[in-house]
């Protein structure tokens, strides 16, 4: 099936996005939520590593490319809808979020609060120079 062909089975909001969830293909940890435009996906396709559409800068970014934590596409899925993709990736680094921690999920409800329980493995300082 040709790119294009892949990107017209695609249910893609009125924005032209789409969103992703990024999954480790190694433990099943969920490291972070984004958007594709239809470019993001096709560079993803095409190099095997995750590009994705920047709302906050109007841009795409491929994943690690300041920080280096780059995301290998192993596997690309997409749900009943045709409307979510969901990318199971090796994370290079162990960091996914620009927090400096493994996920960007590290929040969690505690007692009525919500509490940091992943540590940071290495300050955003140290990643972004």
């Amino acid at each position: 099936m040709s790119v294009k062909e892949l990107l017209k089975q695609v249910v893609w909001d009125d924005q032209g996005l789409v969103p992703v969830i990024a999954q480790e293909a190694a433990t099943g940890d969920v490291l972070m939520f984004a958007w594709m435009s239809r470019e993001a996906l096709e560079r993803t396709v095409a190099s095997g590593e995750a590009v994705y559409w920047s709302r906050s800068r109007r841009k795409l970014w491929r994943k690690g490319e300041e920080s280096g934590h780059i995301q290998k596409v192993v596997e690309l899925r997409m749900d009943c809808d045709n409307d979510v993709l969901l990318l199971k990736v090796e994370q290079i680094g162990n960091i996914a979020c620009h927090t400096g921690r493994h996920s960007c999920f590290f929040h969690k409800l505690v007692g009525g609060k919500w509490d940091a329980v992943e540590p940071v493995l290495k300050h955003p300082d140290e990643i972004y120079k």
